[in-house]
């Protein structure tokens, strides 16, 4: 027979192990409508994390009442709130990288006419976390939050530079290596490019997330080897050699100034 010690702590226990599932459960409705990026119904979000759709609308209504998020349109649909918003912008005032990292992308897009980003490694993908639009008539898809496999992107592999080939293969899936268009990368090529990227210092590749582009990228460097981001540019495919490599020389320059020491 249980004394009363130990049913305090077997309740404590249970009590514990329902708020961390509670708290798993508020990440996964996060993460889901940032993948989907739109506002969706309640019984959309429950099937999309898996969850009971009572739990997912009690958790729902809690997320709302702090602000976290917002009911949308007719009212049966919910979105990211403006308290997100605001924690945010807090984050980008309190992380230096990312605040001058984002006037360096303003400026260097405003400097050479091209689609300019700023991306970094979360969750296992390629992330731009801010994108300033080129002065094209036609543009250039790029979308702050978007998150590509990271074998689709020339940061990819500067991002991945210095990492040994079992941490390479734990973050990328056989679906990674599949193009938008049906072509499917060799791994052993990937990890190939990620080794020549990292003796080079900047990395470019072409036609892979679309046929229309090719991205150059640099690394930002957080400690020596460490690359801690990328700066990019998004250019048309057809974009001269010489046009291609004095771009590169802008990137490296402007990534060295956001790098430890530069």
């Amino acid at each position: 027979m249980q004394d009363g010690n130990a049913l305090a702590v077997s309740a404590d226990e249970k009590t514990t192990a329902s708020r961390e599932k509670g708290l798993n459960r508020v990440l996964e409705i996060l993460d889901f409508l940032h993948t989907t990026q739109r506002a969706i119904g309640i019984g959309d979000l429950a099937k999309g994390v898996n969850a009971p759709r009572s739990t997912t609308y009690t958790l729902v209504r809690s997320l709302v009442d702090a602000g976290l998020l917002e009911m949308a349109g007719d009212g049966n649909r919910v979105y990211f709130g403006k308290k997100l918003y605001l924690y945010g912008m807090d984050y980008v005032r309190g992380n230096d990288l990312l605040r001058r990292g984002r006037q360096e992308v303003d400026h260097l897009s405003r400097e050479t006419g091209e689609t300019s980003e700023l991306c970094m490694l979360q969750s296992g993908r390629y992330t731009i976390v801010h994108s300033s639009p080129g002065t094209r008539p036609f543009r250039i898809s790029s979308a702050t939050g978007l998150q590509i496999p990271l074998p689709w992107t020339a940061s990819g592999r500067l991002l991945l530079a210095g990492l040994e080939r079992a941490e390479v293969e734990a973050m990328v899936s056989d679906d990674d290596l599949v193009l938008p268009d049906g072509r499917k990368l060799e791994l052993d090529d990937f990890i190939t490019d990620i080794a020549k990227a990292g003796v080079t210092g900047y990395c470019v590749t072409s036609g892979l997330v679309d046929a229309y582009t090719k991205c150059l990228a640099a690394p930002v460097f957080s400690a020596p080897g460490k690359v801690e981001a990328t700066m990019c540019l998004v250019v048309p495919i057809d974009t001269s050699e010489e046009r291609t490599s004095s771009l590169i020389g802008l990137l490296r320059d402007r990534a060295g100034r956001l790098s430890i020491g530069g």
